[in-house]
C-alpha cells in the first residue's frame, strides 16, 4: 500500500471543551495509540479527508510528522477510525494506530466484484453485493487497497462466498469462508396496476333527510271535534 505523510500537532489539553476550540480553529483532535501510551494530537481535517477520498475502505498507511519537531524520524500508522457529525458530516476524531513495519496487524479491506454476472446477462437478474468489507492479517506494507470477487459465473441463486476469493501474498483473510460475498437474485416482479375505478361509479346519490317539525309541533293538536279535559270536566259538574 501506498504511504502517505500526515503531520500532526501534539496537544496537552484535552476534553469536549477543547475540542470544540480545535474544530472552530480548523482543526480535528485525534488520538495516536500503539505506544508507551495514547497520545493526544491534532489533525488537519482537510489532509485527512483528502487521503480517503474516492479511495476504497478507509485504512491508510501514514507516515507521521510532528509539527515542529526535528528530532527523530517518521513514526508509521494506520487510521483505524473516523468520526463524523451525522448531520453537517464534518470530521470530528480520528484514531491513529501506531504499526511497526515487520510486526503483523489486523485490518479491514473493500471487497470489489469484477466482471459482469452470467445470471444479469442471461437471465436479467440482479447482483447483490453482501459483503463490503473483509478483515486481513498482513504486515503493514502489504496492505491490499481491495480485494477482487470475480463474480463472471454467478447465475440466478448462486453465492459467492469468502473461500472462493483469493488474497495477494503475504495476506491471510480472517473473516470466515463460508460467509456470503456476492448473489445473483431474480427481477424485480413487475407492480400490476390496480383496475381503475369508473368515474360513475365514483358518485353517490346525495343523501335525502326527512325534515323533522319542531318539538313543539310535535305535540299531537286536540282531535277535532273532541273538547280538552279540562273543559269536559266542567260541564259535567253543572
Amino acid at each position: 500500500m501506498e504511504m502517505q505523510e500526515l503531520t500532526i500537532t501534539r496537544r496537552e489539553a484535552t476534553g469536549k471543551q477543547v475540542a470544540k476550540r480545535l474544530r472552530r480553529a480548523g482543526a480535528v483532535p485525534a488520538i495516536l495509540y500503539g505506544g508507551a501510551k495514547a497520545e493526544p494530537v491534532t489533525v488537519d481535517p482537510k489532509a485527512v479527508l483528502r487521503m480517503i477520498h474516492g479511495r476504497e475502505g478507509t485504512t491508510q498507511l501514514l507516515a507521521l510528522k510532528f509539527d515542529g519537531e526535528t528530532s527523530g524520524g517518521a513514526r508509521m500508522a494506520i487510521i483505524r477510525d473516523l468520526q463524523f457529525d451525522p448531520v453537517s458530516e464534518d470530521l470530528l476524531h480520528v484514531d491513529l494506530q501506531e504499526v511497526a513495519a515487520d510486526r503483523a496487524i489486523t485490518v479491514r479491506v473493500a471487497v470489489r466484484p469484477v466482471g459482469e454476472a452470467a445470471g444479469v446477462r442471461e437471465q436479467k437478474g440482479i447482483l447483490n453485493l453482501v459483503l463490503h468489507e473483509l478483515d486481513v492479517s498482513c504486515l503493514p506494507t502489504a496492505i491490499p487497497q481491495r480485494i477482487d470477487a470475480d463474480v463472471s459465473a454467478l447465475m440466478i441463486g448462486d453465492v459467492l462466498t469468502v473461500a472462493a476469493l483469493l488474497a495477494p501474498g503475504g495476506v491471510r483473510i480472517l473473516t470466515p469462508a463460508a460467509q456470503a460475498v456476492a448473489t445473483v437474485v431474480p427481477p424485480m416482479a413487475e407492480e400490476v396496476a390496480a383496475p381503475a375505478v369508473p368515474a360513475a361509479a365514483l358518485v353517490t346519490e346525495p343523501e335525502v333527510l326527512t325534515e323533522r317539525k319542531p318539538k313543539e309541533e310535535e305535540a299531537a293538536a286536540p282531535e277535532e271535534g273532541k273538547k280538552p279535559k279540562k273543559a269536559e270536566k266542567a260541564e259535567k259538574e253543572k
